[in-house]
């Protein structure tokens, strides 16, 4: 008899093991769409991704590149200071969006150039995205603002 339960339970921990892995195998591939990396230009520059690659790109829009073409497209060129990569966005950017500011773009990179879907700007004079000042702070180019 104590053999029997013996059995039972391990047979119980082994199906729920396994009921646990799979559960944790679905999620992450049903999330893997809706995670976007974050990059900074100087990582996009040494390894480019797949164009089908959905991911997110910050730093300063870089002095003089901020073009506005026919329509709604505008180009710029994002820097951290290492690097810069080209930016393609068609739409209505923020209001507080300008030159020598920090953006976050969502996106892919094609042909060389990221082809943003969404652009977020800074909300005041102080703020800067978290992953922005690291990749800023890591290329040597940082300010403090001052206060």
């Amino acid at each position: 008899m104590k053999n029997l339960k013996k059995q039972r339970r391990i047979q119980v921990i082994a199906i729920a093991a396994v009921a646990l892995i799979v559960a944790t195998a679905l999620i992450g591939y049903a999330l893997q769409d809706g995670i976007n990396y974050f990059r900074s230009p100087s990582q996009v520059a040494e390894e480019p991704p797949k164009p089908s690659e959905v991911f997110r790109i910050g730093g300063l829009v870089a002095e003089g590149s901020l073009q506005r073409g026919q329509g709604e497209t505008v180009r710029f060129a994002v820097t951290d200071g290492g690097a810069t990569v080209q930016v393609a966005y068609t739409g209505v950017l923020p209001d507080l969006f300008e030159e020598n500011q920090g953006m976050v773009g969502t996106g892919s990179y094609v042909n060389g150039v990221f082809e943003a879907t969404e652009i977020l700007a800074k909300h005041d004079e102080t703020y800067m995205p978290k992953e922005v000042m690291d990749a800023l702070k890591e290329q040597g180019v940082y300010q403090e603002p001052e206060t």
